[in-house]
């Protein structure tokens, strides 16, 4: 069995969607190349949302990317 590898990329908060989702644009490796911007649908993660952490758009924070669907990940940390 393989073990998990760490999918983890920092961004920016582009749009806030109902049910704690934000769309976020990734940078860095994950990135898009070439002018084109990766951007992917996240919720909070339970630590960011238990403590009332607030995000809005502009807030640079880390997130974890789904290992099955690349569109898909959650907040981990505010930045």
């Amino acid at each position: 069995m393989s073990e998990p590898t760490d999918r983890t990329a920092d961004g920016v908060v582009l749009e806030l969607l109902p049910s704690q989702l934000v769309r976020v644009e990734l940078d860095g490796p994950f990135g898009g190349a070439q002018g084109k911007r990766h951007v992917v649908t996240a919720h909070l993660a339970s630590p960011v949302g238990r403590n009332y952490v607030r995000v809005i758009v502009g807030d640079r924070v880390r997130v974890a990317l789904s290992p099955n669907d690349p569109g898909r990940g959650r907040v981990v940390a505010k930045l």
